[in-house]
């Protein structure tokens, strides 16, 4: 992972949905869900204070294993002042059940918080052995620099998915600073999951109600293209889930692809990714299938 000493695995396992992100989760089937993961290799899980019962959940599955798995959690909301930091490190440390959380992570950029003063504390932390490493999630190339200069990061954790590659740059700038990059929504949210049409109602408790990509001609633009890959993946006896996983882990500069799973047999599914291996020739294909979505990315953040 970058510059520090953490080693993981090419898949991370993403804790939002088990925590209710994508719809209540049985607490038992969560718990099956983590430890299939972590048999299978997946020893590397990213959660954050902001995921609803993730960090909770993950504490009665990992009880006595910290040793064996590697951590990561994120300071989640708009307020980075030293009293909620401060406060948030010791509720994640509590619910995940921890001495302290090997990869600590700033969620989103906030600019009204000083970012020497949010490191600072940062800093102190680590000094203090409450958190190994520091890292960042939705930083651009220009924020995750000036973040540098008041501490070490070790990751970056940009959206990165075969339909939405508008962090290219941030990847580019990680491989060339050496910090590790973890992309999450590597499934753009089930867009690349295979299961979903035009026309899908989520229910109130699933998050993805409020996410403009799946709603309209943004979703049925989205559906033409990721059909075309499910069928290109089919064609090789994968499938599109795997697909998705497998394309951003050919990124050189990915270290892990940080995968949601909410049930045992995603897992078992998602653990084929890291076996395949894209050519330099099926990346073309990919490419040539996928044509031009940049125009995706514009109406992606405008509505």
């Amino acid at each position: 992972m970058g510059k520090s000493d953490l080693e993981v695995p090419v898949i991370c396992f993403g804790a939002w949905p088990i925590g209710g992100g994508l719809g209540r989760v049985d607490p038992k089937e969560a718990i099956n869900t983590i430890h299939a993961a972590i048999d299978s290799g997946i020893t590397f899980i990213d959660t954050a204070e902001g995921y609803e019962t993730s960090e909770s959940i993950l504490g009665k599955a990992l009880k006595g294993k910290q040793g064996s798995v590697t951590i990561a959690s994120k300071l989640s909301g708009p307020d980075h002042s030293e009293n909620h930091i401060l406060k948030a490190i010791e509720n994640s440390l509590s619910a995940l059940g921890v001495d302290y959380i090997d990869l600590y992570q700033l969620h989103s950029p906030q600019p009204q918080w000083p970012i020497q003063e949010t490191m600072e504390i940062l800093v102190r932390l680590k000094t203090q052995g409450k958190i190994r490493h520091i890292g960042l999630s939705n930083y651009t190339p220009k924020e995750t620099e000036q973040a540098m200069r008041f501490g070490p990061i070790v990751s970056s954790q940009p959206r990165y998915n075969m339909i939405f590659t508008q962090e290219d740059e941030t990847l580019k700038f990680c491989e060339a600073n050496e910090i590790g990059v973890i992309p999450h929504s590597v499934l753009s949210k089930g867009l690349l999951g295979g299961k979903y049409k035009p026309g899908h109602t989520f229910a109130p408790d699933d998050e993805r109600r409020l996410f403009n990509f799946f709603r309209g001609s943004l979703f049925e633009t989205i559906y033409e293209v990721t059909e075309k890959l499910k069928a290109w993946a089919e064609d090789r006896d994968r499938d599109l889930i795997q697909l998705a996983v497998a394309w951003v882990v050919a990124n050189p500069a990915v270290t892990s692809a940080i995968v949601g799973m909410k049930s045992v047999s995603q897992v078992e599914n998602v653990s084929k990714s890291a076996t395949w291996k894209l050519t330099d020739s099926d990346l073309s294909d990919i490419k040539n299938i996928i044509g031009d979505l940049s125009p995706l990315w514009i109406k992606d953040q405008v509505n």
